[in-house]
């Protein structure tokens, strides 16, 4: 007799095999239908453009610091000062947040144009001399550190320097702020000097030696964040 042989049946192992492969092909289309439809992905970008995007709080410079050190003993119909300065913005800008970060760059020396200041060309006997700093931004907008850690006032006569503000310094502190393109900053308040020769270690001194008058000339020169004014203001002392 003729025929066919009968088809051998597959063992059940060979099913379970078939069954586990075709429902994982139907867990994974229905997972790239999913996908397709929900697109999880645009909420990902768009978390991040608004995460990148929130702007940060700048420091503007309004107002740096007063250095505190030797108190000045004021002279008739002056205020007094200690030995540092506040500088303040001459336009309504915010006020500088403690812990803020500017985003803006460091500024760069030659952009900025530092110049020292006294309120009269002469003083008398009687008067203790006044100094201030003027601080202009030519460039761009910038950041820089103006706190007290970065101020600095020198008289000198000749080469003899007279008197440094950091010589009596207490506490100094780092301060940076924004400093926006074209933007002029000077003092607030002015530093005064009470004529007296300093020196580190003799800020209590009252026997300091005093600086002569008759007409002598003396310089100002200042610094701010690492930058020197480029020329000294003369004054003279009676």
């Amino acid at each position: 007799m003729t025929g066919t042989p009968p088809r051998r049946r597959h063992s059940p192992a060979v099913y379970r095999r078939r069954r586990l492969v075709l429902l994982i092909a139907i867990l994974a289309i229905a997972g790239v239908v999913w996908l397709l439809i929900a697109q999880p992905w645009r909420g990902w970008g768009a978390e991040g453009t608004d995460a990148g995007s929130t702007p940060q709080t700048q420091s503007t410079a309004t107002a740096l610091p007063a250095v505190t050190g030797q108190q000045q003993t004021p002279a008739p119909g002056e205020t007094g000062a200690v030995e540092g300065a506040v500088v303040e913005g001459d336009g309504p800008t915010p006020s500088a947040t403690p812990g803020a970060t500017p985003t803006a760059q460091p500024c760069e020396s030659g952009d900025i144009v530092v110049e020292p200041q006294s309120t009269q060309d002469s003083y008398t006997g009687a008067e203790n001399p006044q100094f201030s700093i003027s601080l202009t931004n030519n460039g761009p907008d910038c950041t820089l550190n103006v706190g007290t850690s970065a101020q600095a006032f020198v008289v000198s006569s000749g080469s003899d320097t007279w008197w440094r503000s950091t010589d009596c310094q207490s506490e100094p502190s780092d301060m940076v702020v924004l400093i926006g393109a074209g933007q002029t900053v000077t003092s607030a308040a002015p530093l005064g000097w009470d004529r007296t020769r300093s020196a580190v270690g003799t800020c209590d001194d009252p026997t300091r030696p005093r600086a002569p008058g008759g007409g002598a000339s003396y310089h100002l020169a200042v610094e701010i964040g690492g930058i020197a004014s480029t020329q000294s203001k003369q004054f003279l002392l009676y």
